[in-house]
């Protein structure tokens, strides 16, 4: 397929390689019909001469059409007639005459006129010749106009994974910083550097992978409790992680931090107003062909007060977006509430394997 591939894109050798093979098939055909008309073998030679001044000319008519390909339909199609119709007049009396010469031994006719006889075949010859060569040359400029739009399509979409992904809410690395420098001004050198140490780990496991690729859940939730144990040197006990994995789970391939904007979105609604801090669970298992992950927390739930939180929030929106962008319709982001109180996201993927 990648040879056929190169052999599209390389115009000029597609050309010879499709005008050869034409030519070749035209003399077949008019060899065999010349053995059902019981020709002479001297006839195989204007087979022959006619063929090659055929391919010549056809040389000459990718000259012309070239300069017409870019003007008006108008122009367009009166130049390939009257090309056409010029080249077939001088090939038709090249053709009569080494039929004279070589078949009918150096006869010639009365009549001028008779010099051209036969001139319509010729020019519905060349007018199909033609006709292929704007038909493959529209298809083939088509092709590359198709391939360089998804080309664009596919860069568009890349980018925007990207910028989704990258959107790392910057209140969190700032949160983070002054955390550390706090500790180190108590005195407390070594969880200062245990969390230093952590989100350096976190930023270069964002880094590392590429947001078009996916990862095990297995992996991600390693990237997600550095991400929690960063959050925790800010809140200490108040923020409680359970979870709840299903073995089955932990092989299936999610896109990259996918839960880290979601459960920033809890931490920042369910634990930091609240000074007994808040709870947060997560839980993941399959369900026939369906990876099903859940992320619960304890928080005012959506819309309730000026505490709640939005639906149409930066972490909940980019989520969606992104399931969008990589899964189309066979994914559902959905959000519910949560039992005594705050926010159930429910996220439904297929369940994939780096086996499958």
């Amino acid at each position: 397929m990648e040879h056929v591939n190169r052999l599209v894109r390389d115009r000029g050798r597609l050309f010879w390689i499709l005008n050869l093979s034409g030519w070749a098939g035209y003399t077949l055909a008019a060899w065999l019909g010349a053995l059902a008309h019981e020709k002479p073998e001297s006839y195989l030679l204007v087979i022959l001469g006619t063929a090659v001044i055929g391919l010549v000319i056809t040389m000459f008519l990718r000259l012309i059409y070239r300069e017409l390909w870019n003007r008006s339909l108008t122009v367009l199609v009166i130049g390939v007639l009257v090309a056409s119709y010029a080249f077939s007049f001088g090939w038709q009396w090249l053709h009569n005459i080494m039929y004279w010469d070589w078949v009918k031994d150096n006869w010639r006719p009365e009549h001028l006129m008779d010099f051209v006889s036969g001139i319509l075949g010729s020019f519905y010859i060349l007018l199909c010749w033609s006709g292929l060569y704007f038909g493959i040359k529209y298809y083939l400029q088509l092709q590359e106009q198709t391939e360089q739009t998804l080309k664009a399509t596919s860069a568009a979409h890349q980018a925007q994974l990207k910028m989704l992904r990258y959107q790392l809410n910057p209140h969190f690395l700032f949160n983070t910083l002054n955390a550390i420098s706090t500790l180190i001004l108590d005195g407390k050198n070594e969880t200062a550097n245990q969390a230093v140490s952590r989100l350096s780990d976190f930023l270069r496991y964002t880094l590392d992978n590429d947001p078009m690729s996916r990862v095990t859940l297995g992996s991600e939730l390693g990237a997600i409790d550095l991400y929690l144990e960063i959050e925790k040197v800010r809140f200490g006990d108040r923020l409680v992680v359970e979870k709840s994995i299903e073995a089955r789970a932990q092989n299936a391939l999610v896109p990259s931090l996918i839960l880290q904007p979601l459960i920033e979105n809890a931490i920042k609604y369910a634990v930091t107003p609240h000074e007994e801090g808040g709870t947060l669970r997560i839980s993941a298992r399959v369900q026939q062909q369906t990876l099903v992950l859940q992320l619960s927390d304890t928080g005012p739930g959506l819309g309730n007060g000026d505490n709640g939180q939005k639906s149409s929030g930066v972490g909940l929106k980019n989520t969606r977006e992104r399931l969008q962008q990589l899964y189309g319709d066979n994914q559902a982001f959905t959000l519910a509430p949560n039992e005594p109180s705050g926010l159930r996201i429910t996220i439904n993927i297929p369940y994939e394997t780096e086996d499958d």
